[in-house]
């Protein structure tokens, strides 16, 4: 008797099966829509045959600041200070622009305590996929509300949301970033579609995913995220148990509002794009975005595009090779430079 040959392994232009395209084991919450941006990330990278050494992944801190441990395990990596990592992956950038960047973030991470860094990256348009994993709430620490939490949001807490919310969509499209798109974790045809799009661009490609967050926005009144925690009754240490859920997903077509139900029975309006919808147009893109917060959606798409504006590498002009493979020789000016230099300021 033939014993049966095991089938082929699926391989993509490298040559490669989906396991040099994975990392570590998620130790987030099962469920959490950060695990689903994962997926989507090692699928599109594994679509295009990125190199997976050729790719350098920054964070700063945060639930979503964890995410780079689970993809691209071969890659370069480095988790910097809470809100600074634009200021990192720019200067790897600088160092060599032949990197292929991935920038993973949080709504805490980017719209509070990274603002400054955010929007200073987005006039510059370095060629980066800025990715942000935005649950509106503080994760790491308890579940406070963010600065992308919507107005009258509820917290676990029973409190109110008093303050209008950030949307880092139309900053990146007001200050510079020449890709701009919104996505669900869940919508995996849109978000794999985005994302293979955005690492494809040459600039900045923001790609702000609504993620859901199964351990704090688990009450009525959430807005953004979903699920709940069961206190024991007679707790021998003061421990909150987060139980399995399994992921949401979504799929419907271009122009169409759905509404999704949430774990925790609220329920999050999704607008999805027209097929036609023109991204070239700041103005509109503007526009379309206020519609949408006015009528309680959440608008999803490529929603601008500019494939004019050069990078920022490209901007300064900077040598074809790399400044980090150049020799000392050329990168030190000589001593007769210097001095030259200093006698300038004399």
């Amino acid at each position: 008797m033939s014993t049966p040959t095991a089938p082929a392994k699926k391989t993509n232009r490298l040559g490669f099966d989906i396991l040099p395209y994975r990392g570590g084991k998620t130790t987030l919450c099962a469920g959490c829509g950060h695990n689903a941006v994962t997926e989507r990330l090692v699928e599109a990278c594994w679509d295009l045959g990125v190199e997976p050494w050729r790719v350098a992944k920054i964070s700063g801190i945060g639930c979503s600041s964890k995410t780079p441990a689970y993809f691209l395990g071969q890659s370069h990596g480095f988790n910097s200070v809470h809100g600074r990592a634009p200021a990192v992956a720019t200067g790897a950038l600088l160092a060599n622009h032949e990197l292929r960047c991935v920038l993973v973030s949080g709504d805490g991470d980017t719209a509070s305590i990274g603002l400054g860094q955010y929007m200073h990256t987005l006039r510059r348009n370095p060629a980066m996929l800025y990715l942000i994993e935005n649950n509106g709430v503080y994760g790491l620490t308890k579940g406070q509300f963010s600065a992308t939490s919507d107005l009258g949001a509820k917290s676990k807490g029973g409190a109110v949301n008093a303050f209008t919310p950030i949307d880092c969509c139309l900053a990146a499209i007001e200050y510079g970033a020449t890709f701009v798109a919104r996505s669900f974790s869940g919508d995996k045809k849109q978000l794999s579609a985005l994302l293979r799009a955005a690492l494809s661009h040459d600039g900045l490609a923001v790609v702000d995913v609504i993620s859901p967050c199964v351990a704090f926005n688990d009450h009525e009144g959430s807005t953004k995220s979903y699920s709940y925690m069961k206190d024991h009754e007679e707790p021998l240490h003061d421990i909150d148990f987060i139980p399995f859920f399994n992921d949401i997903e979504v799929e419907f077509e271009e122009g169409v509002t759905r509404e999704v139900s949430l774990h925790d029975g609220s329920r999050i309006l999704l607008h999805k794009l027209e097929h036609d919808y023109d991204p070239s147009s700041r103005l509109n893109a503007v526009t379309r975005l206020h519609q949408a917060s006015d009528g309680d959606e959440v608008l999803t798409g490529l929603l601008y595009l500019d494939r004019s504006r050069p990078s920022f590498t490209r901007t300064l002009n900077m040598v074809d090779r790399p400044l980090a493979t150049l020799p000392e020789s050329v990168t030190r000016p000589r001593r007769e430079a210097l001095e030259r230099i200093n006698e300038e300021y004399r």
